[in-house]
C-alpha cells in the first residue's frame, strides 16, 4: 500500500507540472506549439498590382497611328504585303501574362522605320512588397540606365524639364522643322538641340515617364535616329522604341517630328490601359 501511494503522489505531482507548463491563454500563458509569425501577430501581406493581364499589342494600335509612324505602309501597292504590315510581328515571349511585345519594320522611298512596343506587367514574389512597388524599383533602374542629362536649374520651357548642354550622341538635328521632311545635316556636331527636345523626364504621361533620343552614324553613312519613349502606370512598364533611318547619306531624320509621333503612341497606349 505504501508503493502504491507513492505512485500516486509522483503522477499527480507530473499532472501539476504539466499543468502549469501548457496553461491556456485565460490565464496570459503560452503553448508550446505556439508561433510567433502566427497571423494574430503577422505583417500583413502586400496588395497586387491593379493590372492581372496585358493587351495584345500588335492589335493595340490602330491603322491610322501606323501610317503615321511608318509612311511607308501607305507606298505599298500589293495588299497583302500592306496587310502584313499593318499586322506586326510578335515578339517571342514565355508568358504573355507577364511581357508581351511587337515590332514593325516598313521601308519608304525617303527612309526605313523601324518601330517596338513592349509592355511588362511587373508581379512582386515578396509578401512585403507590392507589385506596383516592385515597378517602381524596375522603372527607376530603366530611366538611370537611360542616363539622361542634368536638368537645367534655370528657366526651362513648358513643364516637362529641359536638358544639359547637348551631348554629341543628341545633338545633330532638331533644328529641323517639324513638317515632316527630313532635314540635311552639314555637321551632327555644330547642331544644338534646343532644351525642350533633349533626352528629359516626362510629366501628364501614366505615373512616371521619360524620353530618350539618339543619333548613331555620321559622315558617310546615313544616320539613324532612334527615340525612346518609356512610362510606367501602376504596376504595367511600356517602352515605345521608334527609330528612323534616311536613304539618303547626309539627311538627318526631324527629332521634333518624331518624339512628337512617339509620345502620341504613347498617350494612346496609356489611354488603352486605363480604359
Amino acid at each position: 500500500m505504501q508503493r502504491k501511494a507513492y505512485v500516486s503522489g509522483v503522477a499527480a505531482l507530473l499532472a501539476a507540472l504539466l499543468a502549469g507548463c501548457t496553461g491556456g491563454s485565460g490565464d496570459g500563458g503560452t503553448t508550446d506549439d505556439s508561433n510567433p509569425g502566427d497571423a494574430g501577430t503577422a505583417t500583413a501581406a502586400a496588395q497586387p498590382g491593379k493590372y492581372d493581364s496585358l493587351p495584345e499589342p500588335c492589335g493595340a494600335i490602330s491603322q491610322a497611328t501606323l501610317d503615321s509612324l511608318l509612311p511607308g505602309i501607305k507606298q505599298m501597292t500589293d495588299q497583302d504585303q500592306r496587310e502584313k504590315a499593318y499586322a506586326g510581328e510578335a515578339t517571342l515571349t514565355y508568358d504573355t501574362d507577364r511581357k508581351v511585345g511587337c515590332r514593325w519594320k516598313v521601308d519608304s522611298t525617303d527612309a526605313t522605320d523601324h518601330l517596338l512596343v513592349d509592355l511588362e506587367r511587373v508581379v512582386s514574389y515578396d509578401n512585403a512588397v507590392s507589385d506596383e512597388t516592385q515597378a517602381k524599383e524596375l522603372f527607376a533602374a530603366k530611366q538611370e540606365a537611360a542616363d539622361l542629362p542634368e536638368p537645367e536649374t534655370s528657366s526651362s520651357s513648358g513643364d516637362e524639364g529641359g536638358g544639359a548642354s547637348a551631348d554629341p550622341s543628341a545633338s545633330a538635328s532638331a533644328s529641323a522643322s517639324a513638317s515632316g521632311s527630313p532635314s540635311s545635316s552639314t555637321s551632327p556636331s555644330s547642331l544644338t538641340t534646343p532644351s525642350d527636345l533633349q533626352p528629359r523626364v516626362l510629366t501628364g504621361l501614366g505615373d512616371e515617364a521619360f524620353l530618350d533620343d539618339s543619333l548613331s552614324g555620321s559622315g558617310s553613312t546615313t544616320e539613324q535616329r532612334t527615340v525612346t519613349v518609356a512610362f510606367r502606370t501602376s504596376n504595367v512598364i511600356v517602352t515605345i522604341q521608334y527609330e528612323e533611318q534616311p536613304a539618303t547619306v547626309g539627311t538627318v531624320p526631324d527629332s521634333k517630328e518624331m518624339q512628337d509621333k512617339a509620345r502620341k503612341l504613347a498617350a494612346q497606349l496609356a489611354d488603352t490601359l486605363a480604359g
